[in-house]
């Protein structure tokens, strides 16, 4: 009896572990913006019929992907919502959306399925005289010296692009990107 109580108490250890485990490596909004904002966007416009049939989704969001343009207009096509579209996963929108999954899981999922959906990004508004350069990521230092068309011949770390913006800021710093 003893046993089994150590092994029960074992058990329930480890699934709480994996639970915390679980919630602490969900998907954050920023993880996959595009995509949780779209979806939050899309689901807002269901009223509560269609928010209960899958099939009515599906046809709701081939006609919201109608009127939608950049970052939104592609993920649509990801997901198989425009008449263009290769490939189609709708049904992964569609099915969670009907049971009432949160937009944060639904975008999940459907990165399990497709990881370039999260891989789609806003562009972000970046004023030079306010940010530190130091908290950005390589790629929106990249972005900044590619939207002055400007090149970093060598650069392989970040103190490197860093160094390089610094050196070029005097010229563009008229310039919020």
């Amino acid at each position: 009896m003893r046993f089994e109580m150590n092994t029960l108490h074992f058990v329930f250890i480890i699934c709480f572990i994996l639970s915390v485990t679980h919630t602490t490596i969900a998907l954050k909004e920023d993880d996959c913006e595009v995509c949780v904002k779209t979806v939050k966007r899309f689901s807002d416009t269901l009223d509560d019929a269609t928010k209960k049939d899958y099939k009515l989704i599906e046809t709701a969001f081939k006609h919201y992907c109608k009127t939608q343009k950049n970052k939104e207009h592609r993920f649509c096509y990801y997901l198989g919502g425009l008449e263009e579209s290769a490939t189609g996963i709708l049904n992964e929108l569609s099915k969670p959306l009907s049971w009432s999954m949160p937009a944060e899981k639904v975008c999940e999922k459907l990165k399990k399925k497709d990881a370039q959906i999260c891989d789609l990004r806003y562009e972000k508004q970046i004023d030079l005289n306010k940010v530190d350069l130091k908290k950005l990521k390589v790629r929106d230092l990249k972005k900044i010296l590619n939207d002055w068309d400007e090149g970093c011949e060598g650069c392989l770390e970040k103190s490197d692009f860093i160094k390089r913006i610094e050196e070029l800021k005097p010229k563009y710093s008229h310039n919020e990107l």
